[in-house]
């Protein structure tokens, strides 16, 4: 099965089983008189939930499940969007004049849900008549019974069970009958009968054999019950051998078959009722080992259960036989036993095919119940019930010197797998990877440890591991080092067997045999390999003792492998190195336990990439600028979407080298890329390769992944935006305890170590390690080319085609895209689409009434939208996540906003908006706010008015008439405002208005600009908000009360704060136990003096704190209060008393981040000093005009973790700079000293201002003597 459909399947499938689940669901199933239904419903979505759980793991390659699985996709679909309507027409008001509206309501969801309730039937029967799960009533085994069926009509599965070999054997076919029937020996034997397709012709073909079986004293045809009951089992057999008994007696007396049958029924019926169990168990012992007997035990599905009943049957010489019918091949081989043959016994069809698994015939004997061709037909093979994975490429057949030749290069092919991964990155293995192959040289060669030391090499498919660390191995500096090297690919699945004969192969660099399985050394034979676990690894010790060894693990997926592999390896104390190749970072760090010795692969540089890329294309190394400065442009961008990933830019280099060198080809390739990686086979490795990264992610995961392809080439991704976008979409859920943020975030950083998405903006210093990705172009491609594959994503773009290929979730419209309103209703159904995410110039049909499912509308830096777009807003009921950040032209939110009961998350931040409409306190559900910020400045901007305007003029009565009067007239003519107010898109007369009276007139009036946003009256209501920010609680001072019973707030920011509300707001802190980030703004001064000394108790929860205002000193509950503080940002503080500051903040537990910004400190001259001891948890140290400072001192043993030292110094105006050669002349005033006992800094960075000589000189000579070597950047 296709990963994507199964995952996709099982991700939409398990949104609608959680909402089926639900007590909402239940709920409305109740006050709408549909319980019934909604039960059936639910229970039948679990069935198929644990279906697709199953089929996703085992990855079946049956078409016929996965057409069903769609259907089930596009079912599930349909039942959550059902439900969560019928919720949403729920909670409308009931207003008296709404009862004949609700009553029709009720009567349309109720023939709605017949209807849903007949769509998940037809599926049920469906699947059904294709024999894929046994339906709802077979309960939870059947569908782990049908998955199970799946995962043995795997490929996998048939190779390593000789399945394979048989198949490609020459007919004739064996006789099932003939198995039965002739004689080999008198010993019990079982045969199995297994099939492609499950249990399909299964039954007819054996039941023929069983009727047509006359040489046996009884017989008996049991269907197997799960879980298996041995009473139930014995009966089932005793009453068929008591009637067989019967039939066979009264035939012999001359009775009729229809005679016999009626009276032996009821004679056996009133035998069994009146036996004892004992009875019962005395009888069927003698009937198994008196007389002889045929039973077919049909349905076995776990070699469990077979354990159990082969115990029922001693080992007799009556000829007995037992046939079983399973549906995994694994049973099947296992209940034959060691030895066996496996070999076709019916072709059902074209893709379906029965096999029979029976005993080996003696070894140099005849087999009786083989066919004559049966060197053709079967295949033989061996395995060991403590390791059932046969590796069946490895039994060898034939003994002439063609088969020998053959096996020794199929041996040599064997160990060298590694070459068949990294040809294609020939070219690259040198360029570029100079550092990288010097930096892990030093950890192999590292002659302190001792011990077995593993050095992980981490990094996305084809960005070149397997080839550099192939490099190396086989590098001059490591031939005499270590005396024993081998290089190991990691198949999947493991098999521990086949691993460890790989590795004792390559170790005695020698060749094995296909004809015995041999290690031979010079073309002499050795000794033979054995086949258990424990005796390899006996072997392995031997060739390990006393030596030094270097071992490669190529392409490491689990880290059970490797628990495994490690209890294989001797334990030496020589130095010996083990080398893991994985793209996964949790994977890397479990195998090497030391943080140094995990290394991180990147892409080529620019210049390196295009090195390689032109030495590829043009087979030398032209200079492209100068041969080809045509196609300049064109490489460039090849290069960038290649991102510098060696196998992509080996691969696109190799096909365009066969093609014309001209401008027109290589734009082709670059407009078309996803295409061309679809169907041009020259670009298959790519594909292939990063689809294994892909194709291994978990099914949670893939969904996750495909949402990505909503974002444009090359955008910048920011976390929090996309966590809030997947719990409202519902890829996240809670789940035991972790809040579905927590979840969702997880997901983000699990797809980056993974390599999937790259991390675009890192903040490695502080708890959130990265706050944003990117997508690796090549790999977006691939994305997209999946989402689009399973109607996920549609990308409405400049040339793009109408879709024909099914309902669409998620539509993405590029800035491109040119098109009007008909070409957007027939591109698309937008009554099915869950989310729309606007890239560009707004439209105003980009709303539609025809949009009743739609949760996310995502209008992020959308251009052109104005106060009159957002009218019908309040029709989009199911509607969860509304962004308008960054939409400049938006003033005032409607009031049909109020109709957005299911709204979680509100974003206008960047939008000129200061207060939010009554209605919003309707949004119950809400959970975050993000609102206008704070600015850059903490300063009253409009303290006095411009000299210009007249003192008679300048009184608030004139400017606001006057004001007044200028607005009502740019009203009638809204173009003549529409440029000086900053107004973009279609604006009309009512949005001129709105943007007056909302937003210029208040701050005409209060000669502020306007920060933070006013909250309406009842917000107290908000009992879900997690995030509110920035609210100006200036304006309204019943809003810090209201704010203490938003006791679930975990980030809030609050503005306009001054002696008059700074005691409230104290108050409601104190009551906000769960805030882990918060941010305190007042204007000028007094500012913040005093406003917070009245907070009774530290907030203990505090993660982040940001204070803007005058503080004059510290609050005193900051020191020793705050011991999970991490992040604390001053800016416009004005503390005085510098020294007891620093010492204060040095002795905080956990603060991990420091940025003192402008005029933190108060003075004429302001002298930090980092005390030994201080700042023990420091990484990041910001220090932006934090005042008039003069010197920064580092003590030895002060702020040890530091590792990023940032400085701005805003330059004066006075002062003009000169260039001089690289370095600029200007005197900062500041010095700095003890850098070099900063043992963990990485990078000095100088931002603003151009910095004086010998300022700069000083630094560097600094961080010279720092062991560390940090880096000085200017920017």
């Amino acid at each position: 099965m296709e990963a994507t459909v199964l995952s996709v399947g099982k991700s939409v499938v398990n949104g609608a089983v959680s909402y089926a689940q639900s007590a909402v669901a239940e709920e409305v199933a109740l006050q709408l008189g549909v319980q019934r239904d909604q039960a059936f419903i639910r229970d039948e979505l679990e069935m198929m939930q644990s279906f697709l759980m199953v089929a996703h793991d085992d990855r079946d390659d049956n078409k016929v499940v996965k057409t069903w699985v769609k259907q089930v996709r596009d079912l599930g679909y349909d039942v959550e969007d059902c439900l969560q309507d019928f919720a949403v027409h729920l909670e409308k008001p009931s207003y008296w004049w709404h009862i004949l509206r609700t009553l029709l309501d009720r009567r349309h969801v109720a023939v709605q849900m017949k209807d849903l309730r007949a769509k998940v039937e037809d599926v049920s029967q469906r699947n059904l008549r294709y024999h894929l799960i046994k339906g709802p009533a077979a309960g939870s085994k059947s569908v782990a019974t049908a998955a199970e069926q799946y995962a043995a009509g795997s490929k996998a599965s048939a190779t390593m069970y000789g399945v394979d070999e048989a198949r490609r054997a020459m007919k004739p076919r064996v006789d099932l009958a003939q198995l039965i029937s002739k004689e080999q020996g008198k010993d019990l034997r079982v045969i199995a009968v297994w099939g492609t397709c499950g249990v399909l012709g299964q039954v007819s073909v054996i039941r023929k054999v069983y009727d047509d079986s006359d040489k046996f004293d009884c017989r008996a045809w049991v269907k197997l019950t799960h879980p298996f009951d041995p009473i139930m089992f014995m009966q089932s057999i005793m009453r068929q051998f008591y009637g067989y008994s019967s039939i066979s007696e009264s035939a012999a007396e001359g009775q009729s078959c229809p005679e016999c049958a009626s009276a032996t029924g009821a004679e056996v019926l009133k035998k069994m009722l009146m036996m004892k169990q004992k009875d019962l168990v005395d009888k069927f012992t003698e009937y198994v080992n008196k007389k002889s007997y045929l039973i077919v035990l049909n349905n076995l599905c776990s070699i469990e259960d077979w354990d159990w009943i082969r115990t029922y049957f001693p080992a007799s010489s009556n000829g007995n036989r037992i046939i079983v019918a399973t549906q995994q091949v694994e049973v099947a081989s296992l209940c034959v036993g060691r030895k066996y043959r496996v070999s076709e016994l019916k072709q059902l069809s074209t893709d379906q095919t029965l096999y029979v698994f029976y005993h080996k015939s003696p070894q140099g004997g005849s087999d009786p119940m083989e066919p004559e061709s049966s060197s053709n037909t079967t295949a033989i093979v061996t395995t060991n019930r403590t390791n059932s994975l046969v590796p069946t490429s490895e039994i060898p057949a034939g003994d002439q010197a063609k088969d020998a030749t053959t096996g020794q290069n199929a041996v040599m092919r064997s160990l060298s797998r590694i070459l068949s991964r990294t040809a294609l990155l020939k070219e690259s293995e040198v360029v570029g990877r100079v550092t990288e192959k010097i930096d892990i040289l030093q950890l192999i060669v590292d002659p302190v440890n001792k011990e077995v030391q593993v050095i992980s090499v981490w990094g996305m498919g084809g960005i070149g591991k397997t080839a550099l660390v192939k490099d190396i191995c086989e590098s001059q500096e490591l031939s005499d080092t270590f005396k024993k090297r081998a290089c190991v690919t990691i198949m999947r699945p493991f098999n521990q067997v086949q691993f460890l004969r790989s590795l004792i192969m390559q170790l005695v660099v020698t060749e094995t045999s296909e004809e015995n399985g041999t290690v031979c050394s010079l073309g002499k034979v050795r000794k033979t390999l054995p086949w258990s676990v424990e005796k390899l690894e006996a072997e392995l010790g031997s060739l390990l003792e006393e030596k030094r060894w270097l071992i490669v693990l190529d392409d490491l997926s689990s880290t059970t492998e490797l628990d495994i592999i490690m209890k294989s390896l001797p334990c030496t104390e020589n130095a010996s190195r083990i080398i893991v190749t994985t793209r996964e970072e949790n994977i890397a760090n479990h195998c090497s336990k030391k943080v140094e010795n995990v290394y991180k692969l990147k892409g080529l540089t620019k210049k390196n990439a295009l090195v390689v890329f032109t030495k590829k294309v043009f087979k030398e190394n032209e200079c492209l600028h100068l041969q080809y400065p045509e196609l300049v442009e064109q490489a460039e961008q090849i290069l960038k979407k290649c991102s510098g990933l060696p196998l992509a830019i080996v691969a696109i280099g190799g096909f365009l080298a066969n093609q014309p060198k001209t401008v027109m080809e290589w734009r082709k390739l670059n407009e078309n890329l996803s295409s061309e990686l679809e169907m041009n086979t020259e670009l298959d490795t790519i594909r292939t390769v990063l689809l294994k990264s892909y194709d291994g992610l978990p099914y949670h995961l893939k969904a996750c992944f495909l949402y990505l392809a909503i974002f444009p080439e090359g955008y910048k991704i920011s976390l929090t935006r996309l966590v809030r976008r997947w719990i409202a979409e519902g890829y996240s859920r809670p789940v035991r305890g972790k809040s579905s943020s927590e979840i969702a975030e997880s997901y983000f950083m699990d797809l980056i170590s993974r390599s999937m998405i790259l991390p675009s903006r890192s903040s490695s210093h502080s708890r959130k390690v990265v706050d944003s990705c990117q997508l690796h172009d090549v790999i977006r491609e691939i994305g997209i080319s999946k989402s689009m594959e399973e109607n996920l994503v549609f990308r409405l773009e400049e040339g793009c085609t109408s879709n024909s290929q099914g309902t669409i979730r998620h539509l993405s419209v590029s800035n491109n895209w040119k098109g009007d309103e008909s070409e957007f209703e027939s591109t698309i159904d937008l009554s099915r689409v869950r989310s729309i995410t606007i890239f560009g110039k707004w439209r105003s049909f980009f709303i539609s009434d025809k949009m009743r499912l739609l949760r996310v509308l995502d209008l992020e830096s959308t251009s052109g939208l104005v106060d009159h777009h957002l009218e019908h807003i309040g029709k989009l009921f199911h509607l969860r996540y509304l962004s308008l950040r960054g939409c400049h032209g938006i003033y005032h939110l409607p009031g049909s906003l109020g109709n957005l009961r299911q709204l979680q998350t509100l974003d206008i931040t960047g939008t000129n908006i200061i207060k939010l409409p009554k209605n919003i306190i309707k949004l119950r559900k809400l959970q975050h706010v993000h609102a206008r910020g704070v600015g850059n400045n903490d300063e009253p901007v409009y303290q006095e008015y411009p000299n210009e305007v007249p003192k008679l003029t300048r009184n608030k009565l004139c400017i606001l008439t006057c004001s007044s009067v200028g607005f009502c007239v740019a009203c009638c003519a809204p173009h003549l405002l529409k440029g000086c107010m900053g107004i973009d898109g279609d604006t009309n007369r009512r949005d001129v208005c709105t943007a007056c009276c909302c937003s210029f007139l208040p701050m005409l009036a209060t000669r502020r600009c306007s920060r933070g946003v006013e909250m309406p009256r009842g917000i107290h209501r908000f009992k879900a908000l997690q995030t509110l920010g920035v609210v100006n609680v200036s304006r309204r001072k019943a809003t810090l009360r209201e704010l203490a019973s938003l006791t679930g707030l975990r980030k809030l920011g609050v503005t306009g704060v001054d002696k008059s509300n700074g005691g409230e707001l104290c108050s409601a802190l104190a009551n906000l136990s769960s805030l882990e980030t918060l941010l305190v703004q007042s204007e000028g001064k007094p500012g913040l003096s005093g406003c917070l000394d009245g907070l009774s108790s530290p907030l203990e929860n505090l993660v982040s704190l940001k204070l803007y205002g005058n503080l004059v000193e510290l609050p005193a509950w900051i020191n020793g209060g705050l011991k999970n503080l991490a992040k604390l940002k001053l800016r416009s503080s004005r503390i005085e008393k510098h020294d007891a500051a620093i010492q204060i903040l040095g002795s905080l537990p956990n603060l991990a981040i420091l940025r003192l910004r402008k005029e933190s400190f108060e003075g004429k001259e302001v002298h930090l000093h980092f005390q030994q001891g201080a700042f023990q948890t420091l990484m990041v140290l910001e220090l932006s005009s934090p005042g008039n400072l003069k010197s920064v001192r580092f003590d030895k043993g002060a702020a040890p973790k530091l590792e990023l030292l940032q400085y701005y110094d805003q330059p004066k105006e006075e002062v003009v700079s000169e260039e001089n050669g690289d370095q600029f002349e200007e005197a900062p005033g500041v010095s700095f000293s003890g850098l070099a006992f900063l043992g963990s800094l990485k990078e000095v960075l100088l931002e603003g201002g151009n910095y004086k000589g010998d300022f700069v000189q000083n630094l560097r000579s600094q961080l010279e003597l720092n062991l560390k070597r940090p880096v000085l950047k200017m920017d």
